[in-house]
């Protein structure tokens, strides 16, 4: 996801964050944290259900509507229903038919990027990054200060989780600053490096002022960030 470069650039800024204190900060990396199947499928059943129904209520209504001059015959009128039978038929195949041609369209990943909503990708990227914080969490060696700065590439997305003792000293706004860090980074199409790194200082400084460090540091896990 990022150059080996890159990766050791974050390494040294998480290695002097962790010096003068009993902290950890780790950084995970996720390229995406889901394929977001569920939006294809949303697409291409609300164009299936919406548009033939529009298109065919417009027929059938030129069908079966008269300018009021002229009598039906039975013949006609019999018709008129073998027509609309067909019209049913045809129906079903132009909805099959979209379905199928949405859900491919929305599929292709850019398309699919564009089109899904952010609130979905908040949503996935919140519980991926509690699910990494927790297992990496049930890992560590007896820490209980560890920072996890998560970052989902291609979602354009961050989050920022601390274990409870430090969150209660800390609060929300460093995390808010240090999330903001990556984000700007990613929202200007930059490399997200610079902001990373940032955000490895910010949480850096704020477990040296709470938890400073009061004995030789031992760290649970590896410098470099973890890609999921």
């Amino acid at each position: 996801m990022l150059s080996a470069i890159d990766e050791d650039r974050i390494a040294a800024a998480v290695h002097a964050a962790e010096e003068g204190t009993s902290g950890e900060v780790l950084v995970v990396l996720s390229r995406e944290v889901s394929h977001y199947p569920d939006v294809a499928l949303a697409y291409a059943a609300a164009v299936a259900l919406v548009l033939p129904p529009l298109a065919f209520a417009g027929g059938l209504g030129a069908l079966l509507s008269g300018d009021g001059t002229h009598m039906w015959t039975a013949a006609q009128a019999g018709g008129a229903i073998g027509e609309t039978g067909l019209g049913f038929g045809v129906f079903a195949i132009v909805q099959a038919v979209l379905f199928v041609v949405v859900f491919l369209i929305v599929e292709i990943t850019p398309v699919r990027r564009v089109l899904t909503p952010s609130t979905l990708k908040r949503h996935r990227v919140d519980r991926a990054a509690r699910q990494q914080f927790a297992a990496l969490s049930a890992r560590a060696q007896g820490s209980a200060t560890g920072v996890l700065i998560f970052v989902a590439l291609e979602d354009r997305q961050v989050r920022i989780e601390a274990e409870r003792a430090i969150h209660d000293k800390v609060g929300e706004t460093v995390w808010r600053q240090a999330a903001e860090a990556i984000a700007r980074e990613m929202r200007a199409g930059h490399d997200p490096t610079r902001g990373i790194i940032q955000a490895v200082e910010i949480c850096g400084d704020a477990l040296k002022t709470h938890f400073p460090q009061s004995g030789p540091h031992r760290s649970s896990h590896s410098d470099r960030p973890i890609e999921i």
